[in-house]
């Protein structure tokens, strides 16, 4: 909340989301059209304090993970954030809620770019899934869409320093962080290591101009 205004984020009924697909663990990488498709036409901006206890809400949060050929970004929070379920924990993701104004899901990833790392370019963001866990509270109010970009040499650093720190680090090392990480972290690495870091691209323009 800011000068007394609630902040609006973007979110989604629970049963109209999932339809008939059942609620997966993980991230989702194959027919994920007909849920963007859902989310798309049903959401609407909410505010976040309201959205945030309302189990029968999903937020759409863009959840990209940075990496500078075969190291990752990975961050660690410190006590100075605001959710004090995450203090202390790694995390992979750069990313937030989308709000009105962000002019699509891509537009509001730009924006928490912008908004959280310090760097003198905008990557280009390569779609690779949904991401879904019921299995702990943040989970339960949120659903991510899930983005991998490379900085391909560039220098990227974290802006708030007061409440993150954040360097490109080997699979080996991203690993052995793996038992404190969030387990939307968790997840997104699950999905990625081992493989060819190549995402998936054919659903990227179901994307393109929806949840404005």
């Amino acid at each position: 909340m800011t000068d007394g205004v609630a902040e609006l984020v973007y979110a989604v009924p629970r049963d109209v989301l999932f339809g008939e697909v059942a609620p997966w663990l993980g991230v989702k990488r194959d027919d994920v059209a007909p849920v963007l498709a859902r989310a798309a036409g049903a959401g609407k901006f909410v505010p976040r304090h309201l959205a945030e206890t309302d189990r029968s809400l999903k937020q759409i949060i863009p959840y990209l993970v940075l990496r500078d050929g075969r190291r990752l970004f990975l961050m660690k929070r410190t006590r100075a954030g605001g959710d004090a379920r995450l203090h202390d924990r790694y995390t992979l993701g750069v990313g937030g809620h989308l709000n009105p104004g962000d002019r699509g899901i891509v537009g509001g990833l730009t924006r928490e770019w912008s908004e959280e790392l310090e760097a003198d370019f905008v990557p280009e963001f390569e779609f690779v899934g949904l991401l879904n866990d019921d299995t702990v509270d943040v989970g339960v109010h949120h659903l991510g869409i899930v983005y991998l970009a490379d900085a391909a040499g560039r220098q990227v650093r974290v802006r708030e320093t007061h409440k993150l720190s954040g360097s490109f680090e080997g699979l080996d090392v991203v690993r052995a962080a793996y038992d404190r990480m969030e387990t939307w972290s968790q997840l997104a690495l699950d999905a990625i290591d081992g493989a060819d870091f190549s995402p998936r691209a054919e659903e990227h323009g179901v994307i393109d101009g929806v949840f404005e």
